[in-house]
């Protein structure tokens, strides 16, 4: 996380502390961290993300989309 990002905390009427405000940014990087987490939970996942990961061929969008009729 970034020094600069500014949190900001939501209180009740006690003071107590009920939610927190956060800039988009910083939520798509959270969202995005759970998402991993959940697929690293199966095995497979894990190894189709982990060889995704490292592969070096593909194809384009656009054969992509072709090959998808869309």
């Amino acid at each position: 996380m970034e020094p600069s990002v500014e949190i900001q905390y939501v209180t009740d009427a006690a003071g107590r502390p009920v939610s927190v405000i956060v800039p988009i940014a910083l939520w798509q990087e959270i969202e995005s961290e759970r998402e991993t987490a959940y697929l690293l939970k199966s095995e497979a996942m894990k190894c189709r993300l982990l060889a995704a990961k490292d592969r070096q061929e593909g194809i384009s969008l656009e054969e992509a989309r072709a090959q998808a009729g869309i």
